[in-house]
């Protein structure tokens, strides 16, 4: 294949090091978080040593040239999912705050006592809690669409779960445990047969998935930056102009205002109507450098590597006696949650820490998943474009060399 996976690598600097003393950091938390390419490093820095200026109000050059560099960012991601309009575009703190604004400002507006939420049981906590506190303010019902132990979602219950109480469901697009891809066009078309709003939680699928929100036809995709090599605390929400247009303010302050009397306040159009404050705008900058740069190498040749590593990951770890992985579903994207008979998932993780490698372990902000397969906790292999098969390779001699200790 085209991709050049050393080429790529040269611009994550932090990969060449040796992070214990002749043990070279193997970075497997991508799931997590990724790495940055040293041109979004060099964007931000730019911003903040010539350019910070608050934008948005001040006259000044450096507040306009931050304002102008700001806004571009939004319309470059409203190209980037193809949203219809820059109006629909968001800017958050990323993925968990993106799904609280909508369970607060969304669920304000549309959620009263017997309607019904649906979820599904593979969802990280942060798209579980703010639903699961919204039906106890408002006295609705939280329903769960259960996954079968391949980890695919049970499409036929999810169906019988859908009824005129339906208000919202909310799924992710990929697990951020199982690698699930999850067939989100199926799920919105039957929610929106019952007239629910959709929401999607992208945490996981923005780097590794086709994002088109109209084709899609999604009401609302969120995302955070540093799952796609941009600065952590940034984050986007889409939504639909007309939806978000109906919402209400979910903060207040700021830009957002129109105008204040002590009588009454009105609220700025969209999109700064939900961007209340200082909004993060040197990183959020910096997301524009990230997602020029997933683009100038192409999503499409980045997924294609990502997958040829991870069947090769998945041939070769297989090989381990007593291993168990969770989530064995045919769409996934590169992650590998697993377990070694015999051996605690705390105990490996930091023992491969001590070999220098970086992967995850424990509860993986899943519990309904870690109950499902009655775990305690797994570890996760994470994959990104920039990891190679000789990293996996000492990655398998590794649990090999740790798996004979326990024995």
């Amino acid at each position: 294949m085209s991709f050049d996976v050393q080429e790529f690598r040269s611009h994550f600097p932090i990969l060449d090091q040796e992070i214990y003393p002749k043990k070279n950091l193997v970075y497997f938390d991508n799931a997590a978080t990724t790495q940055k390419p040293k041109c979004v490093s060099e964007t931000v820095e730019h911003y903040m040593m010539k350019v910070n200026g608050n934008i948005h109000r001040g006259t000044h050059r450096m507040a306009s040239e931050a304002t102008v560099a700001y806004e571009a960012v939004r319309d470059q991601v409203c190209s980037f999912i193809n949203a219809a309009s820059r109006e629909e575009i968001i800017f958050t703190k990323g993925t968990t705050e993106s799904i609280n604004l909508v369970a607060s400002s969304l669920g304000e507006m549309c959620i009263h006592s017997g309607d019904e939420i649906i979820v599904s049981e593979m969802e990280h906590h942060a798209n579980i809690v703010p639903w699961q506190m919204l039906c106890q303010r408002k006295g609705a019902t939280l329903k769960v669409i259960p996954f079968n132990d391949k980890g695919e979602l049970m499409l036929e219950v999810y169906e019988s779960l859908l009824s005129d109480k339906t208000k919202i469901v909310s799924v992710n697009h990929a697990s951020n445990a199982l690698g699930t891809i999850n067939p989100i066009e199926y799920i919105i078309e039957k929610a929106h047969e019952r007239g629910a709003y959709v929401l999607i939680d992208g945490a996981q699928g923005i780097a590794h998935c086709d994002v088109d929100v109209q084709k899609l036809d999604c009401d609302f995709y969120a995302f955070s930056g540093h799952k796609i090599y941009g600065p952590t605390g940034t984050g986007v929400l889409y939504g639909k102009k007309n939806i978000l247009e109906q919402m209400p303010p979910f903060m207040t302050g700021g830009e957002m205002i129109e105008t204040v009397t002590f009588k009454e306040t009105t609220f700025n159009v969209l999109p700064y109507k939900f961007e209340p404050g200082t909004p993060n705008y040197t990183d959020i900058i910096g997301l524009g450098a990230a997602i020029g740069f997933v683009e100038t190498y192409g999503k499409a040749n980045m997924v294609a590597w990502e997958e040829e590593l991870y069947r090769y990951a998945i041939s070769k770890l297989s090989q381990i006696e007593g291993i168990r992985f969770f989530g064995e579903s045919e769409n996934k994207v590169g992650i590998i949650s697993f377990a070694i008979d015999g051996v605690h998932h705390f105990d490996l993780g930091t023992l491969l820490d001590q070999l220098g490698f970086a992967v995850r372990t424990g509860r993986l902000c899943v519990d309904p998943i870690m109950d499902h397969f009655e775990m305690q906790g797994m570890t996760r292999a994470a994959l990104s474009p920039y990891n190679t098969k000789e990293e996996i390779d000492a990655f398998y001699n590794a649990l090999l060399r740790l798996q004979q200790m326990f024995v």
